[in-house]
């Protein structure tokens, strides 16, 4: 059993009650009308857990990636689609600002965060997805400006997100550097070269948009390229590593998902009643959820320690295991929980579907199991990731300073 300090047990129990008594009664109404929830996210923005893992210095807790997994988890128990904005908010871009941002990157990136915005990563075409490195998206030096020019896909937030980190292949004179990130601050009173596209109908998670996201000769100031170590010959590698954080943050909004429908399964079988007797004493439903509490306890181990490993981000082999594991037991736990729930779980009324529907993008999202599985072998087999034909290591950070 996981044990947690004082602290973080006071910080749990604060998320939980902000969740439960804020987030729960309108997670149907956020996944039917599939409108992004301003109102909650200004409740986090308030309650401090979209800046938690920012330093004190710039308006955050200066709380650590566990303390994140910690209040993802009950956020996303009680509504999925607030609990990836947090995710969005304190394990994704602003560590990629974090790390390798100069001071004024930081600063606007912090502010906005702040302000209750979710920042936007740009990083997905319609014809690479896993095959990140093969991006066609362009940035051509233009004196102290880059072009950029490309087309993004399955953008999380195209539309409500102000930050956006842009992944592109760099350019000077006509020869290409490295694929690069890029800060852009999109105001939509003020129409740029960012253009969003059409939304993509989601199978889950509704509450937050993914659409197309076009570029036509966006101007971005070079002050607004990420400086990674080893300058951008390297750069993808080193950004790649931030999504480390964003695996274990996207493991822990299933993890939440799946917690809630197995508690809401438990009260299930208690209350109903077959055969003259509550289903709860049937042996065999008994056994369907034994083994749901043991992958859930197992998911949040392997999560907790994932969010722990590392000096400064979490390590690739914890955070792919993690993510990995928790991805797909916690859509079983799903699955069963709806089973328990017989027809009626089957049905729009009960929130067994839409568990269901929001858990499943975790196997997917973030890096496919299949890609992470690859990841973990190369790690137990001492090998290296394959490469591309462009020559660049293959996603996730695997390249060694």
């Amino acid at each position: 059993m996981l044990k947690l300090t004082p602290e973080q047990q006071a910080l749990q129990a604060r998320a939980r009650e902000l969740a439960q008594t804020h987030f729960a009664p309108k997670a149907a109404d956020v996944d039917r009308t599939e409108a992004y929830p301003w109102e909650s996210v200004a409740l986090l923005r308030d309650a401090g857990f979209l800046t938690m893992t920012l330093p004190t210095s710039h308006g955050g807790m200066g709380a650590s990636f566990q303390d994140a997994v910690i209040v993802i988890e009950e956020v996303s128990k009680a509504c999925a689609s607030l609990g990836r904005v947090v995710v969005d908010a304190t394990m994704g871009a602003i560590g990629m600002v974090r790390r390798y941002g100069t001071p004024e990157q930081l600063d606007l990136a912090a502010g906005l965060l702040r302000a209750g915005d979710k920042p936007a990563i740009l990083i997905t075409e319609p014809d690479t997805g896993s095959a990140a490195t093969e991006m066609s998206t362009r940035a051509d030096r233009d004196g102290d400006h880059y072009v950029l020019q490309g087309d993004k896909y399955w953008i999380t937030g195209g539309g409500v997100s102000r930050l956006h980190i842009i992944y592109a292949r760099v350019f000077d004179d006509g020869v290409e550097q490295g694929i690069g990130a890029f800060l852009h601050v999109r105001d939509p009173a003020q129409p740029d070269g960012l253009v969003i596209g059409e939304r993509i109908p989601a199978m889950g998670i509704r509450g937050i948009p993914e659409t197309h996201v076009h570029l036509r000769r966006l101007r971005v100031h070079r002050s607004m390229l990420l400086a990674t170590p080893g300058g951008l010959r390297r750069s993808f590698a080193s950004l790649m590593k931030v999504y480390n954080a964003q695996r274990v943050g996207a493991g822990t909004v299933a993890l939440g998902i799946a917690q809630g429908a197995f508690e809401e399964a438990v009260r299930r079988v208690k209350a109903r009643r077959q055969f003259g007797r509550p289903l709860a004493e049937f042996q065999g439903l008994q056994w369907m959820l034994a083994d749901m509490s043991v992958q859930l306890e197992a998911a949040r181990l392997l999560l907790h320690a994932a969010a722990c490993s590392g000096s400064d981000l979490p390590d690739m082999h914890s955070a792919a295991q993690a993510k990995t594991f928790a991805g797909e037991a916690c859509f079983k736990v799903c699955n069963d929980a709806l089973q328990l729930f017989g027809s009626s779980g089957y049905g729009r009324d009960q929130p067994m579907e839409r568990h269901l529907r929001d858990v499943r993008m975790f196997t997917i999202s973030g890096g496919t199991a299949q890609i992470l599985r690859t990841q973990v072998a190369s790690v137990v087999l001492g090998m290296k990731l394959p490469q591309t034909r462009t020559g660049y290591a293959e996603l996730a950070g695997r390249a060694r300073d």
